[in-house]
């Protein structure tokens, strides 16, 4: 008696949708292979290319008509990072019958170009030969300018904490060394400086978080209302707190501005940094406007705009398209470098846009622009 594998008389059968297809062939599926974004080239039974698409031809510098038709090894002539012969070494067609695929592997075309390698073999039956191999190419360059910033990151970071943390230990060895020997005012200021660099290296740890989960696409933004010209207020208080003259600062606030919703922390971040910029490398008045505007995320009507605005030099023409990336800093040295990167990702995780350019004084000039962003049930 089988169980699972009858019905009942009468039952009604449920048809069971077809099979899909999985040729892996992009004909099969409508797709013209210069549409696809790697390299792929596509060798017959018989070891010659029928298929040789036009990110093969740009990656390869070769012309289709030129390795198509050709066997796989001339129209490819790839070889090892030792200087082996790549195809001899595999022998996709007479080599093991239970290989299906190779592993990506970085290889290089004639000249010395590197090339980020992937082959699969395609068999008409289990252990039957090779009906066709299916290449595909990725360019090098994007992954090395990747690591090149990662390597950049760790670099900066190490030398970033090397400073705050010889400090911190170099102030927490002595005082437990000598402790009696120094006067209350001696320990008290070896204590305050034990604690900002401890504050410094919060802050890196923090702008490191930021930069983790910006390039990974999980910033979080939790809206709630903002006052937008309240929270410029509060950082211009605490400048004058610390020693600026009142003077320094203009703020301007356009009335009425709309309700903004947007996640307060993270808008005092901004606003820091760009106050931050404006004293350490502007100069002359900083000119804070807040002003409504047309919101730059489609389907909205209302935005609010920020711009923060000083007398100084300015920055060069030639460094504006810079000043949001990794690690770029003013005429200026000081910070890490990535205080604007941060900002820049902040602001397009509200669905907001950042612009950099010269202020009508002369100085640099940085506007910000907030979709109002109000929950549904208020709209």
């Amino acid at each position: 008696m089988s169980v699972g594998t009858s019905s009942a008389p009468g039952a009604r059968q449920v048809p069971r949708p077809p099979a899909p297809r999985t040729s892996g062939d992009p004909a099969d599926l409508g797709i013209d292979p210069d549409q696809l974004p790697d390299g792929l080239v596509v060798a017959d039974e018989h070891g010659r290319v029928v298929c040789f698409n036009a990110a093969a031809v740009r990656i390869t510098a070769t012309p289709a008509a030129e390795a198509l038709g050709q066997l796989l090894e001339s129209a490819l002539p790839l070889e090892d990072l030792e200087g082996r012969r790549w195809w001899q070494l595999t022998d996709p067609y007479g080599g093991l019958a239970i290989r299906v695929r190779q592993p990506e592997r970085n290889l290089l075309l004639p000249g010395g170009r590197e090339v980020l390698v992937t082959a699969r073999y395609v068999r008409t039956e289990r252990l039957g030969p090779v009906h066709r191999v299916v290449v595909t190419l990725r360019d090098t360059e994007a992954r090395r300018r990747t690591e090149r910033s990662h390597a950049e990151l760790i670099a900066t970071v190490a030398h970033e904490l090397r400073s705050p943390l010889t400090s911190v230990k170099g102030f927490t060895a002595t005082l437990l060394a000598k402790w009696e020997r120094f006067t209350d005012d001696q320990k008290r200021l070896m204590l305050e400086t034990v604690d900002a660099d401890a504050d410094r290296v919060t802050r890196l740890i923090a702008e490191l978080l930021d930069i983790s989960r910006i390039d990974s696409g999980r910033l979080e933004v939790r809206r709630q209302p903002v006052d937008i010209g309240a929270a410029v207020g509060r950082h211009i208080q605490a400048y004058v707190a610390s020693g600026l003259e009142a003077d320094r600062f203009l703020l301007r606030l356009a009335q009425p501005l709309p309700d903004l919703w947007a996640d307060p922390d993270k808008v005092d971040q901004v606003l820091s940094n760009l106050l931050e910029n404006a004293v350490r490398h502007g100069e002359g008045t900083v000119t804070i406007d807040v002003t409504p505007t047309a919101s730059p995320r489609e389907g909205e009507d209302t935005g609010t705009s920020v711009t923060v605005s000083d007398e100084g030099a300015g920055i060069p023409e030639e460094s504006m398209n810079r000043v949001f990336t990794r690690f770029w800093r003013g005429s200026k040295r000081g910070g890490t470098g990535l205080g604007l990167y941060i900002v820049k990702g902040i602001v397009e995780a509200h669905g907001g846009t950042i612009t950099v350019g010269r202020a009508p004084g002369g100085g640099a000039e940085f506007r910000f622009t907030l979709p109002v962003a109000a929950p549904a049930y208020l709209t």
